[in-house]
Parts: C-alpha cells; structure tokens; sequence
C-alpha cells in the first residue's frame, strides 16, 4: 500500500494535531479529575456536566461554537488575533483545539476513574508524614494513576486521529492546512474513482487506532507491574 503525497500529508497532520491535543490537554484534564475525584465544592455537578458535553454534543455544534467564540469575529479570537497574532480558524492550530475539546472528557474520565481506585488512607498516611498537598500527589496519586493516565493519553490520542464534525464545521477542508485523515477520506469520497485513495486512508486510520491502544495497553500493564513489586 503506497500513499500519495496527499495521503502523507493528511497522515502527518493527524499525526501532529492528536499529539500536540494531548500535550495541551492532559495537564488540565489531571487537574479536572481529582477535583472530581477528591474534592466536594458548589458546583461540582456542573463542572462534570460542562466536562461532558462534548461527548453528547453534536460535534458540528462544538465546531460552530468553537468558530462563534475563537474565528476572527469572536471576542476571544479577535483579541488574539490582535493580541498574541494568534489565529485559529482556518489553521491546523484550530484543528488542535477543536480535537482537545473533543477527546478532553475521555481524558478525564479515564484519569478520574484512577484517581478513585487510589485508597485515600495512603494519601492520608503521607499527610500525618507531615507531606504537604502538592507532595502527596506527586509522591503517593501520581504514580498510582499513571496507567489510567496512559490509558486517557491514548483515548484522547485516538479521538483526535478521528475527529471530524467539529474539525471541518471550525477549521474547513484545506489540503496540506487543515485537512486531516478523516477529512481527506470525505473528501476522496466525493471525486469519482477516488475511492482506492479513501480506503487506503480508512485501513492506515485503523492501523494507527489499533496501535495505539495496544502500544497503551502494553505500557499501562508495564507501569501496573512496576508499581506493584515496589
């Protein structure tokens, strides 16, 4: 199976939108899921109900909110743009936004659920040590959670690998800009006799989903066993 420079190019984009969408994400997903987790405060359940609306939201809405708020008429997107010379609609960077936001509650979910399986009494035990806050997490949660960390990476990972309706509602179609797997399979959908092209991408779009769940799989039982002979 051979691709076509335009096939690596919407390969490469994918490539490089999931993983910088994870990079700008998963801090603040940790964050998110313990306080989740671990905290009680007012307004927690909307907190968890805004965290989860992309999972229900059609994805166009998100896209066309996400153009409403950061395309170059909105409040914020103006400001950027005149502020940092930073613009998102229409540019691979929206494509990166647009793709956190969608995989942002897998992220959470999956770290929160670690954060839950962590008995507290060991937090505690670290506490009556005299270990401040920021040190019980990163001496005593963090390295318990780490696969359930992996394990949000590479969702959020694959999520954004196949993002699409709020993708191209926000940041278009554009060849070599914008235009991911996902759309560059739609789009090859639409010329005649361009379907080897579209299949190509649809069997290297599951090569790289597959893979990525077992390459976390195999780091997440790697890390589960280190932590269990120590």
């Amino acid at each position: 199976m051979i691709l076509r420079a335009e096939e690596w190019d919407a390969l490469a984009l994918s490539l490089k939108v999931s993983f910088w969408a994870v990079v700008i994400s998963l801090p603040l997903a940790i964050v998110v899921a313990w306080l989740l987790a671990r905290r009680e405060f007012p307004g927690k359940a909307l907190l968890s109900a805004l965290v989860h609306v992309p999972l229900v939201l059609p994805p166009v809405v998100t896209g066309y909110l996400l153009l409403l708020t950061f395309g170059r008429n909105g409040a914020v997107g103006r400001w950027m743009e005149d502020t940092l010379g930073l613009v998102l609609a229409f540019r691979w960077t929206g494509a990166v936004l647009a793709a956190a936001i969608m995989g942002f509650p897998l992220i959470v979910r999956a770290i929160r659920l670690a954060i839950e399986a962590v008995d507290p009494r060991l937090e505690d035990a670290a506490s009556t040590l005299g270990a401040p806050p920021v040190a019980r997490f990163f001496l005593v949660t963090f390295p318990l959670i780490i696969p359930g960390i992996l394990a949000g990476a590479v969702l959020g990972f694959a999520k954004a690998i196949g993002e699409f309706g709020a993708t191209i509602t926000f940041v278009a179609n554009i060849p070599g800009e914008t235009q991911t797997l996902p759309s560059a399979v739609y789009s090859f959908l639409q010329v005649p006799g361009a379907e080897g092209s579209a299949m190509r991408l649809v069997v290297l779009s599951l090569c790289v989903a597959i893979g990525a769940v077992l390459v976390s799989e195999w780091l997440s039982r790697r890390v589960a066993e280190r932590i269990g002979r120590s």
